[in-house]
């Protein structure tokens, strides 16, 4: 008998007078304005390029743009505040003008949040879980905005090739995400402002077989009652799933689509996806799916 697949409660976030039912699963396009991209060689840096690809993915079907400018995979380089301001302010607002379409910024720096929400941004993606900077927890709490917490087996801005070992990395996993609820709690976030990421790769670990762990385990996370984000987009875990190949990062879309679609079974609430018209079919195949066993 085909497992049933777990039931998505009817949460919804709220943004300053925005709303999103969570009745489906959310696609969230990917948008790296930055020179060192690991999935789309930087073809996204300059304006004009990443603004085409945020009206591409509009127009492919994403709920949601996540808007990056500074990289945080292993090998990436810092980046100044200015020049994060530079690569994602300025999108930001020429977006806004054209579309409600949510949008989030992806940064641990509380100064890039508070401008890029100034800016019009809905929701921010902190890859840090609020350890990067001691204000981002203040500039959350103040606008009163969603926030998304991703867990990360180092505490800085980027993530290291380090092959972290678990006795049970959903145990690891738990019990970090209870840490930064208390702690996003005494900083006055309300919980229902919170989405929970379980990184994948590199953030995870250099050995694939703890990422792929959580994918078949991620159901596990809803002790937490909240909207639960997957991004296995393009991820190194991804790379060797064909003995005797190494996938370079366009060969991976198919092994994303695969995992993805058992998590979402899963109930995963938002899937974060470089190739918007890709995780468009798959959200709307798995939703027939469901409907298809309950008719």
């Amino acid at each position: 008998m085909f497992p049933a697949p777990f039931e998505l409660p009817f949460l919804t976030l709220h943004s300053r007078g925005k709303s999103l039912k969570l009745e489906r699963p959310c696609l969230i396009g990917i948008l790296n304005t930055t020179p060192d991209s690991f999935s789309d060689g930087s073809l996204f840096f300059k304006f004009d390029a990443a603004l085409a690809q945020a009206r591409k993915m509009i127009e492919d079907g994403a709920d949601w743009l996540d808007i990056g400018g500074e990289s945080s995979g292993p090998g990436s380089t810092d980046v100044s505040l200015d020049e994060e301001l530079q690569r994602v302010i300025p999108l930001i607002q020429k977006i806004r003008t054209e579309s409600e379409i949510w949008i989030s910024v992806d940064t641990w720096k509380a100064e890039v949040a508070r401008q890029a929400l100034d800016a019009g941004a809905d929701a921010v993606n902190d890859v840090t879980s609020l350890r990067g900077d001691t204000e981002m927890a203040k500039v959350i709490a103040e606008y009163q905005v969603p926030v998304i917490l991703m867990f990360s087996k180092d505490s800085s801005a980027r993530t290291s090739k380090q092959d972290s070992d678990y006795v049970d990395v959903l145990d690891t996993l738990k019990s970090f995400f209870r840490e930064r609820l208390e702690f996003a709690k005494l900083h006055g976030i309300h919980k229902s402002k919170i989405v929970l990421d379980p990184g994948m790769g590199f953030f995870i670990s250099g050995k694939a077989k703890y990422s792929f762990e959580v994918i078949r385990r991620i159901s596990e996370l809803h002790e937490f009652a909240l909207p639960l984000l997957l991004g296995p987009s393009r991820k190194s875990f991804l790379a060797g799933v064909s003995q005797g190949r190494s996938l370079n990062c366009a060969e991976r879309d198919i092994p994303c689509a695969a995992v993805s679609g058992i998590a979402l079974w899963q109930g995963v609430a938002l899937l974060r996806f470089h190739e918007v018209g890709q995780g468009r079919l798959l959200i709307d195949t798995i939703e027939a799916l469901k409907k298809g066993m309950k008719n």
